[in-house]
């Protein structure tokens, strides 16, 4: 059964049970995007666009070119980070990290129709960004990953129904995830797993996404 959440401003359902980072720092440019619309028709139900190498000006064109290219899809885009790079190339929202801009500044910025997500790592940051007024959290890493090193401890599928039983909106369990441990996600009540590697690094996106959709169920 896949698990809705709404949008009490926007009234529109997102479904955060896939969710892909797209990292321009594994694939890049044209590839990244083809390798999107492939995870999506493979069941990716909404895409993150993390681009740490890039200059502004390269990571507002790449979100406008992703951003187009999910057009009429109904998966929404959010940006890392950078909520000038979000405003700029019209997405859906931000995603941001215990160091960026607090979530009530994100949301004047980019009005308040927009979906802000916020990584956790503890029922702390979780219950604080709830506050705040997040739209959803990414709790992680679930597990050890060299995707993107944090320092940060491990949750494992404990850890991650830890966060989940401290707050109301949707958790959604990053870091380390693939086939073989999204069932256990799931169990521990995960809204939705976000995965880097385990598609944009498979030989086939869409049979990747696939894959995944089915491992955990939702």
């Amino acid at each position: 059964m896949v698990l809705f959440f709404f949008d009490i401003l926007e009234g529109m359902a997102i479904d955060y049970s896939l969710y892909l980072v797209a990292d321009a720092g594994c694939v890049a440019g044209r590839a990244l995007v083809d390798r999107v619309r492939a995870a999506v028709a493979g069941g990716v139900t909404v895409v993150q666009l993390r681009a740490k190498g890039l200059s502004g000006r390269e990571f507002a064109a790449l979100g406008a070119e992703l951003a187009a290219a999910l057009a009429g899809t109904g998966v929404p885009l959010v940006v890392n980070d950078r909520v000038d790079v979000a405003v700029a190339c019209g997405a859906a929202g931000a995603h941001l990290g215990q160091d960026d801009v607090a979530v009530g500044l994100a949301r004047r910025l980019l009005g308040p129709d927009a979906t802000v997500g916020v990584s956790v790592n503890t029922p702390e940051e979780a219950l604080r960004a709830e506050a705040e007024g997040a739209d959803y959290v990414g709790a992680g890493p679930a597990f050890a990953t060299a995707t993107k090193a944090t320092g940060l401890p491990v949750l494992g599928p404990e850890g991650v129904a830890r966060i989940k039983r401290a707050v109301r909106i949707p958790v959604v369990a990053i870091g380390g995830v693939g086939p073989g441990n999204a069932a256990g996600l799931a169990r521990a009540g995960a809204d939705g797993i976000a995965v880097v590697s385990a598609v944009l690094g498979a030989p086939d996106a869409r049979l990747a996404a696939e894959a995944l959709r089915r491992a955990f169920g939702r």
